[in-house]
């Protein structure tokens, strides 16, 4: 048949084309956004964007594409942004992009494009990756400051690590004023459950002005549409109806079949029918194509001719039907397959013989002509082929040329790939070290370095301990300085898991390195050991004393990073010395102004989250919460999300709880969570979970958040009270909900018995206010007397323990019998100047209680306020005790929300009324500033408390009992 496989029409896509316009006439107009566009494969993600980029270049936009590439697990560091570069040099030239940049920030675009020469030899560090982030965001960014800019990044479910981070940054750095638009597309159906591109969207979404649009399948007429427009007169409703029926609506599917109309069978699945379009064309044509699938979704045409080994004329004459069917598409200076579909399709239908002397052929012609393309991509294309060809040995020996490369890039995660490669294939080759030029053990040491850096920290302990035990064997072969690092190395990582043993490593590493002559190994590994144990029990002479050393040993050999490392571990030490706050957080201030203009990214890092958690410390928790906020986007930038950049999300959303902005802590829990963090930050992040669970009554889930907390953080030698004692502060709390005040006590064992911890101070005393509560739960003042001893034996420091003191106080005179009002009016008025809700509310109440007999106004007064501020909370069991009191009391509590009845949290009910609605789990996020996946909890919960299984079945209910009348 004639008919063209392509519909010249651009068919539907009413409210998509809709939405894509809305943003770009956003950012046009000074507001740059950004628009995450998914679908199913071939429901026609990137017709819409070229058509939506065809209407933007005419309304003078420039628009810079590039697409992720499926490498298997090899993965292209920062692929699109590569081709997209690639693309604004042919527009403008190598020397239009460096006028955009920085005066002789040019080379740094290096490490994505070879045209602007070799970026700085700053391998390992975030800085590198930093200043290629801002340097890309700068590029952008002047670009629209002359036009808009649209910059596509396509098929972002084969993203590799680092593409998955820039992409991140670029979008949460979106500058107010840029007109610049970026747009994300995605197949929906690659999203697997523990795809790593999932948390990313939902991360995203969160962002302002980004938007999520989901590319539906084509309706009935708009499949008739499409068929009329392929088939014209022929294209009648019956054949449309077949095509709609068959098709399900996917565009890529519908025109497969209608390729297909005059073969007697029609094939079954998408895969047999794009396979038949292609075994329609003519087997040179089909030859040329089997070869064009090894290379890629895209290839340039001199790489194809020199694998196809045929010469131009004919190459030609076997491309024309290919392109004239549109199965494969002019790119450039390349071909691009119209679908990645019928790239997979037909790759996948080689015999296993052709497909290994495809990849063959493809290795040695990139071995033999390196000028066909630029390094970085050359050395990962090789790593790709040589694996898939089978070959052992050329596969290690590209997989450590490719390591290199993309460590040069500042892609770590795509770097540590490659070496473990190297390490997996070691035992295979047996002249691996000279076909490598390194030995084994160094090829460990930058895998564990390279595990540091992106956050591996399982993978990082696995391949220290495999490094140090060559080294026992053979003791010459690493040096004293090469073991102390990976001795360092493993000690760190360990403590990021709270193992007990990481102290021995970090002894160990200071012992190894040579004290003479002065080094930079030992001025950092001595600062690790001091950084890493100065908060753990019986530690800290020692601590004072590594630090002191290292101090000096990194002023003797010029170590500046590690110098302002030290000067903040010496400001921290003597804050709990002094307890001088406002000297300490000048003292950090300097340092951190040092670390930007030193660009030394660990101390800076360091900085914020000191700052943060003194800030909170002392009661100035929204400071704290902006601190932390930018030190999480900061590690971000530096590639460490997923370990310092989750600890500072601890330090953001700990001040959020705070000052009662529990929906959004949650929110920033579920960010770092979904990173998959070390086990000791995971746990802190549980019980900080946990803690608002019981403050809303949801006994069972606070429970099982404080089980996960329980197995992560360290009990033993490694324990700190700050991660020890909030989590038995979260079982007594549940054992009092439950009604089990001894049980309580005895969860709170610890805080009584281990004193002396470092941190002690800040997280005794809240533990303590409930330990005073179950000896009033219990009738038992027995308790009270090692209570009081303890208390009084803690310092205190700033506003907030003082009024977790008072509290103290107040709770344990009335274990005693004595509801002392003056007491408890002091501990009002300390967490009224802090601005703490919860902690003012629960005081409010006591005080209430203590002035009901006397005091009418006042205590009506009293509860009036913390049933107000518990309703906004959502905090239930102290709503109901409020509302318990008011009728004793026989108090009106007025315009104070009322508990919404059936066992619903007022947050709940909030929920519910948006249910009955009619909304989605995204309106009801939209509407109440909470992330869609805290409404679907939310929605889960109030089905179970209605007893009912459905959304329809719950606005019912709420329709029946009349709830929002």
């Amino acid at each position: 048949m004639n008919a063209h496989v392509t519909s010249p029409l651009f068919v539907g896509r009413v409210r998509e084309s809709a939405a894509l316009g809305d943003a770009y006439r956003a950012a046009r107009d000074g507001s740059p956004s950004a628009v995450l566009l998914g679908g199913e494969a071939g429901v026609g993600k990137t017709r819409l964007v070229g058509e939506f980029g065809a209407r933007a270049r005419a309304d003078g936009a420039r628009v810079l594409v590039g697409g992720c590439l499926e490498l298997g697990t090899e993965g292209l560091p920062f692929a699109p942004f590569t081709a997209a570069l690639r693309g604004l040099v042919r527009d403008i030239g190598v020397d239009g992009v460096r006028d955009l940049l920085p005066r002789g920030a040019g080379a740094e675009l290096g490490r994505l494009l070879p045209d602007f020469g070799e970026a700085g030899a700053d391998t390992f560090t975030g800085e590198a990756r930093a200043r290629l982030f801002e340097l890309v965001l700068t590029l952008l960014e002047r670009l629209a400051a002359a036009a808009p800019v649209v910059l596509v990044v396509e098929d972002a479910h084969w993203a590799d690590t680092s593409t998955r981070d820039l992409l991140t940054f670029l979008v949460r750095n979106l500058g107010a004023g840029a007109a610049l638009l970026v747009v994300t597309t995605y197949r929906t159906d690659e999203l697997h459950r523990t795809h790593p591109l999932r948390p990313l969207l939902n991360e995203l979404e969160r962002v302002e002005r980004v938007r999520r649009v989901e590319v539906a399948r084509l309706g009935r007429d708009e499949v008739a549409e499409l068929v009329r427009g392929i088939l014209g007169a022929a294209g009648t409703a019956g054949v449309a109806a077949e095509i709609f029926a068959r098709s399900d609506g996917n565009p890529l599917f519908a025109e497969a079949l209608l390729g297909s109309r005059d073969d007697p069978e029609l094939p079954e699945s998408l895969r047999d029918l794009l396979l038949g379009a292609v075994h329609r064309l003519p087997e040179e044509t089909q030859e040329i194509l089997r070869v064009a699938a090894g290379g890629g979704a895209r290839i340039e045409h001199e790489l194809l001719a020199a694998v196809a080994g045929v010469d131009e004329r004919t190459l030609t004459r076997g491309l024309r039907p290919a392109v004239a069917s549109n199965t494969l598409v002019v790119d450039g200076d390349g071909y691009a397959f119209r679908h990645a579909l019928i790239r997979e399709a037909v790759h996948d239908d080689l015999l296993p013989g052709e497909r290994t002397r495809l990849h063959v052929r493809y290795a040695e012609v990139l071995e033999a002509r390196p000028a066909l393309m630029p390094d970085r991509q050359r050395m990962i294309m090789l790593a790709h082929h040589w694996h898939a060809a089978h070959d052992a040995g050329s596969a290690l020996a590209a997989a450590w040329r490719a390591a290199g490369e993309t460590r040069k890039a500042a892609a770590y995660a795509e770097s540590l790939r490659m070496a473990s490669r190297v390490l997996d294939l070691w035992d295979r080759v047996p002249d691996a070290a000279d076909r490598i030029g390194v030995p084994h053990a160094k090829v460990i040491e930058k895998a564990v370095t390279l595990a540091h850096l992106a956050g591996e920290t399982d993978i990082g302990i696995r391949l220290a301990t495999a490094a140090l035990a060559e080294a026992r064997d053979d003791p010459a072969h690493l040096g004293p300085m090469r073991t102390a690092r990976l001795y360092e190395r493993r000690g760190l990582m360990a403590m990021r898991l709270g193992r007990d043993e990481a102290i021995g490593d970090l002894r160990e590493a200071a012992r190894l390195a040579p004290a003479d002559p002065p080094s930079e190994t030992r001025a950092r590994v001595l600062a690790t050991l001091a950084y890493q144990t100065h908060a753990l029990p019986g530690m800290r002479d020692e601590a004072h004393a590594a630090a002191e050393e290292a101090l000096s040993v990194a002023r003797a050999v010029g170590d500046v990073p590690v110098e302002i490392h030290l000067d903040l571990w010496f400001a921290w030490d003597e804050l709990f010395r002094d307890g001088d706050i406002e000297e300490f957080l000048a003292r950090v201030e300097r340092a951190a102004g040092r670390a930007e203009e030193a660009r030394a990214f660990e101390p800076l890092l360091r900085a914020l989250t000191n700052r943060s958690d003194i800030l909170e410390m002392c009661g100035r928790s929204a400071e704290a919460a902006d601190v932390a906020a930018l030190g999480v986007a900061k590690a971000d930038e530096y590639g460490l999300g997923r370990t310092t950049g989750t600890f500072l999300a601890f330090n953001t959303a700990e001040p959020l709880i705070s000052l009662g902005r529990w929906d959004e802590a949650l929110a920033v829990i579920d960010r770092a969570l979904a990173q998959d963090p070390p086990a000791l930050i995971r746990g802190s992040l549980n019980f900080l979970t946990g803690g608002i669970a019981v403050d809303r009554g949801d006994l069972d889930a606070a429970e099982r958040e404080a089980r996960a907390a329980r197995r992560r953080i360290p009990h033993g030698a490694a324990r700190r009270a700050q991660d020890l004692f909030p989590v038995c502060r979260l079982d007594a709390l549940i054992a009092l909900g439950r009604g089990r005040p001894a049980d309580a006590l005895e969860a709170l064992g610890p805080v009584l018995a281990d004193r002396g911890l470092p941190d002690e101070s800040r997280y005794a005393l809240p533990g303590l206010v409930v330990a005073a509560t179950a000896c009033a739960d219990l009738g038992d003042p027995g308790p009270l007397a090692a209570l009081r001893a303890r208390a009084a034996g803690i310092r205190v420091y700033g506003p907030v323990q003082e009024a977790h003191r008072l509290t103290f106080l107040a709770e344990a005179a009335r274990a005693e019998g004595v509801l002392d009002g003056n007491a408890w009016e002091a501990a009002v008025k300390a967490w009224d100047a802090l601005d703490r809700p919860f902690p003012l509310a629960f005081a409010l109440t006591r005080a209430a209680e203590a002035s009901a007999g006397h005091d009418r106004d006042g205590t009506a007064a009293r509860l009036r306020r913390a049933a107000a501020i518990a309703g906004d909370l959502g905090a239930v069991p102290l709503r109901e005790h409020v509302d318990l009191l008011a009728r004793r009391a026989r108090v009106d509590l007025g315009g104070a929300p009322a508990s919404p009845g059936l066992g619903l949290t007022p947050r709940e009910a909030e929920v519910l009324r948006l249910v009955a609605e009619g909304r989605s789990n995204r309106d009801i996020a939209e509407a109440l500033f909470i992330s869609a996946k805290t409404a679907s909890v939310h929605v889960s919960n109030i089905l179970g408390k209605l007893g009912v299984s459905t959304r329809t079945e719950a606005a019912a209910t709420a329709h029946r009992l009349r709830l929002f009348d």
